[in-house]
């Protein structure tokens, strides 16, 4: 070992051992990176095994996209191993990203016809960073949700605004084209003028009245995620196959009748409970009988509709299929009505 500290490498030996070309050495010599340990009588170059590791350093930091000063500061111990690391961990992030914006463009633009104008756009949107995709969804919302937790007759509790303003996409690093397309699409929704006024507009007249109010309440909205959890309890009892002439499904039954009769007082505001009117509705459940006929959906509700549709496509999340949503119900509301219709 000490033989081999003591030896002296011509450059082309240390050009075979780093990998580095000789004239890419001799530069880094003449920059004053690392220099070599010696000169032989006729001027050549000679380096030791230390001047070689440190070439092989430098070798891998170029690699790594470092610049000459960074590596200068690194073997002058001016900054460390790991400083220098971190600096270029997050270039190389950042680069990474650009990338997979870049990627995802060009996927969309080869799933349809694109206009260069809109081949600007989608890059554009796409290279946003988190905090300005962020900032783009609060601005979106702050303008929709103006004076519904201020003005007098729009008394809606500030928890109500905060719930909507959480309402927000999360592209992720690696986006499909799917998701890509919808995050271009939502956020050309959010900055849409007629859009965003629509919306504005269907929340403060849906609470802008007392009723409207109640619903956005803390209270109401805790009493309607109590009810909600209740049903999916004896949908869960449904699906595992509990009979529906069995002592569970009919106590399962008798609290959904009770529960829904104070919820539906609550939501008219008096002490009315007619647990018997539900228990009733309940059991008489016909499928194919005439359903209650629903008002027109308005624009703005379609509007928050197709908000919710993008924003879950975005994430990743799987969207409610309003079909099998439907006949689970029913389901449920036919093992329920059988359960009562054997109660005493």
């Amino acid at each position: 070992m000490g033989v081999n500290e003591r030896e002296l490498y011509s450059i082309g030996d240390v050009a075979r051992r780093t990998g580095l070309s000789v004239s890419a050495i001799r530069f880094y010599a003449d920059e004053g990176v690392v220099t070599p340990t010696g000169l032989t009588e006729g001027g050549f170059r000679r380096y030791d095994v230390h001047a070689v590791a440190r070439l092989e350093l430098v070798r891998t930091l170029r690699d790594l996209g470092a610049g000459l000063d960074d590596i200068r500061r690194v073997l002058t111990a001016e900054t460390s191993l790991h400083d220098l690391a971190v600096t270029h961990l997050r270039l190389v992030e950042d680069q990474l990203r650009q990338f997979r914006a870049r990627r995802a463009v060009l996927r969309a633009i080869t799933r349809q016809h694109t206009t260069a104008e809109q081949v600007s756009l989608m890059h554009k949107l796409v290279s946003m960073s988190d905090d300005d995709r962020a900032q783009l969804i609060d601005q979106f919302w702050d303008f929709v949700t103006d004076g519904l937790d201020a003005h007098p007759s729009h008394d809606v509790h500030p928890s109500y605004v905060e719930r909507l303003h959480s309402l927000r996409p999360h592209l992720p690093e690696d986006p499909s084209t799917e998701q890509v397309e919808s995050w271009i699409e939502l956020a050309e929704f959010v900055r849409d003028e007629e859009s965003r006024t629509a919306l504005r507009g269907f929340f403060h007249r849906t609470f802008g009245t007392g009723q409207g109010k109640l619903m956005a309440s803390p209270e109401m909205t805790a009493r309607v995620e109590k009810h909600r959890k209740l049903l999916l309890e004896a949908r869960a009892a449904q699906q595992a196959g509990v009979a529906a002439d069995s002592p569970e499904a009919r106590d399962l039954a008798e609290r959904v009748a009770t529960d829904s009769a104070e919820l539906a007082a609550a939501m008219r505001g008096d002490h009315d409970i007619d647990v018997d009117k539900a228990r009733r509705t309940i059991a008489e459940f016909d499928r194919n009988g005439t359903a209650p006929r629903r008002p027109a959906t308005t624009t703005g509700l379609k509007l928050l509709t197709r908000y919710h549709s993008l924003v879950a496509t975005i994430n990743g999340t799987p969207e409610p299929d309003p079909a099998s949503d439907r006949d689970r119900a029913v389901a449920v509301r036919e093992w329920m009505g059988a359960a009562l219709r054997q109660s005493p």
